[in-house]
């Protein structure tokens, strides 16, 4: 049996991989889950699961869960805070984690698991974007095998020709192609934009995602925090890596070759897929997912991402440029602006210039620090906070 750790386990990624797990309980056992502070979705999946070891990130979460489970199943250990999240990370019998905690608070609980020398099925791109070189140097040390959750990255890992994720030139890769949906606001104008609310902006025609990716999704930052994922996970300059916008998100990403050849992954567009892909490596499992129907398909789309409608793209980009620390200024400012947004308190199109105020007040130094980034992270989102409040058109 293969033990499975999940960070983030009540996220739309965990649920997703305890029905993958399900299908193969003679293969996987669960033994350690964490979750922020959805107490009656951890004890739900508690009770399914029986893991050793469930942690709340949230104190007062963990005291509750803890009493409930009490109760009904006392075998279970409750851990809270950081240190739980950790614990689970690094658990003795889990011979992977997924980590699929959302944002920059799974930086840590990630680089813990890799220095537990765990597989890591990584869905929590903020790691590579916050720290991308200290994480792929601590990969390195470590001996670990990271093999990427993002539908996009595990596509792009599937067309290339060996399981390392270096040295594209010397294998004839020219570029990696990677493709957007372009969200539910594809085709607004910047009028209709400015008026669009969080529950549009959460209605994503393709992708059953979390609040928070739902609304990147709509802004076109994650497609830009996949591309310095991408950077980090294959080692590819910005400019060998090119955004394509393809509607029906069945080709979930491409590698282009010095040849002339194209090789693509296709699929339904379903996590589950690439969650399985992982889980099983170099295997292969069922995921759960229906066959891919190409007559009712009949066509495939693609169009260049729109910039000027879409900055946070290009500003994802500009952060990878300047390179150090720009990147985490980024993110952290993405984040407030986004939660933010997701509560009222900012407009859609003020999200990108919340995040490039944030990038104009902060010069990037370098990031081979882990402390200095977290101080960074901090200071970055102080300042975004303050646009917030202060209305970004009034601070800029």
């Amino acid at each position: 049996m293969i033990g499975v750790s999940i960070l983030g386990s009540t996220g739309s990624i965990g649920k997703s991989t305890l029905d993958v797990l399900a299908r193969h309980a003679d293969r996987y056992r669960v033994v350690a889950l964490s979750a922020n502070t959805d107490v009656q979705g951890m004890l739900q999946q508690c009770l399914d699961f029986r893991p050793q070891l469930a942690a709340m990130a949230d104190a007062d979460s963990a005291g509750q869960l803890a009493k409930l489970l009490a109760e009904q199943a006392p075998e279970v250990e409750v851990l809270g805070g950081e240190e739980g999240l950790k614990a689970v990370a690094c658990h003795v019998d889990a011979a992977q984690v997924m980590a699929a905690i959302v944002g920059a608070a799974g930086l840590l609980p990630v680089l813990a698991a890799v220095d537990a020398g765990k597989r890591i099925l990584l869905a929590n791109k903020e790691a590579l974007v916050v720290a991308g070189g200290l994480f792929m140097e601590a990969v390195r040390k470590n001996k670990v095998r990271v093999l990427p959750i993002d539908s996009e990255h595990n596509a792009v890992f599937q067309c290339l020709p060996a399981d390392d994720f270096r040295g594209l030139e010397e294998k004839g890769v020219r570029r990696i192609l990677l493709t957007a949906s372009g969200g539910p606001f594809r085709c607004l104008d910047a009028n209709q934009l400015q008026q669009v609310t969080p529950e549009q902006a959460c209605a994503h025609p393709n992708w059953d995602m979390g609040r928070k990716i739902s609304v990147d999704s709509a802004t076109m930052m994650n497609k830009g925090l996949e591309v310095i994922e991408a950077h980090w996970l294959f080692g590819a300059a910005p400019d060998r890596i090119q955004v394509v916008v393809h509607p029906q998100s069945v080709i979930h990403s491409m590698v282009e070759y010095v040849d002339g050849s194209v090789l693509a992954q296709l699929g339904n567009p379903d996590m589950r897929t690439p969650i399985a892909h992982a889980l099983a490596w170099p295997e292969r499992i069922a995921s759960g997912v229906d066959s891919l129907d190409l007559f009712q398909l009949a066509h495939l789309d693609f169009e260049p991402p729109d910039l000027q409608r879409f900055p946070c793209l290009a500003l994802a980009f500009r952060a990878i440029e300047e390179g150090g620390s720009m990147p985490a200024i980024l993110n952290a400012a993405n984040e407030v602006a986004v939660a933010a947004f997701l509560r009222g308190r900012t407009g859609f199109l003020q999200i990108s210039q919340i995040i490039e105020e944030t990038m104009n007040r902060l010069q990037p130094v370098p990031a081979d620090n882990l402390d200095i980034l977290l101080q960074v992270d901090r200071r970055a989102r102080e300042i975004a906070e303050r646009l917030v409040q202060d209305g970004v058109t009034k601070a800029c």
